[in-house]
This record gives structure tokens, C-alpha cells and sequence, in this order.
């Protein structure tokens, strides 16, 4: 899937992916996570990654095989070190603005990595569904 750097798009990914998962008969649970953490990885995309340019394109591919769900977002930014985004559960950052999304697709996701190798970055994301959950 490809998509214009414009946040009226991110439902239309996430609408997507969640009709994907139901037709596979993912649980509703497992669902909501995997909706929350692509539409804060797709926002992240084009408000950080691309700066809002409408003309930079955003590209999302998935699949679901053998109870793993793994998705990628990548856009056309030069990336970030996730080890410095700040923790939004320590007292000194409790106000602050930005940093949650991270955190949420970490605590939601059972893998996630980051590559600013290439030209552009990419998010990989993992789930494991359902009774394979215990399996990394």
C-alpha cells in the first residue's frame, strides 16, 4: 500500500489492515493492538518521517502467516535514534509532548525494529497471534 504524507490517510490504513486481520479471524484484542501501534507508526511516518510533504510517499506492506503478523512503514526521512526518544512514564516527561507512540508500539508489538540504513526509514513490527504469542 502507498500513500500521500497526509494524516487523513492513517484511517484508511489502519481501516485496511483491521478488515485484512478480521477476515483471518484475529481476536478483537489482538486487533486494537495492532490498529493503535500502525496508526501511530503511519503518523509518525508522515509527521516526523516527511515532514507533512504530501508528495512523499509513505509505503505500509503486511502479512499474516503461520499466527505472525508483520508489517512495515516506511517513508522518506532520514530516521531517529529510538534509544533517545524519552521515556513517557518517567515523572520529567509526564507532560511532555510526543515520545507515547514509541512507547506504545514497544509495549504492544512483540518486535519491533527500526533501520535508517537506506535511503528513508523503516519500521518492522511483529505480533504474534494468538496461541503462538509464546514464540520469538
Amino acid at each position: 500500500m502507498k500513500i500521500p504524507s497526509d494524516i487523513k490517510y492513517i484511517r484508511k490504513v489502519s481501516t485496511e489492515i483491521e478488515n485484512f486481520l478480521k477476515s483471518k479471524n484475529v481476536d478483537k484484542s489482538e486487533i486494537f493492538d495492532i490498529r493503535l501501534c500502525v496508526e501511530e507508526a503511519v503518523k509518525n511516518a508522515i509527521i516526523h518521517g516527511n515532514k507533512n510533504k504530501k508528495d512523499l510517499p509513505v509505503f505500509i506492506s503486511y502479512s499474516l502467516e503461520d499466527g505472525r503478523f508483520a508489517i512495515e512503514i516506511e517513508d522518506k526521512g532520514k530516521g531517529f535514534d529510538p534509544g533517545k526518544v524519552p521515556d513517557p512514564t518517567k515523572e520529567e516527561n509526564l507532560l511532555t509532548e510526543g515520545g507515547r507512540g514509541v512507547f506504545i508500539i514497544r509495549k504492544m508489538m512483540d518486535k519491533v525494529r527500526y533501520d535508517n540504513s537506506s535511503r528513508g526509514n523503516k519500521v518492522f513490527m511483529v505480533k504474534f497471534i494468538g496461541d503462538k504469542k509464546g514464540r520469538h
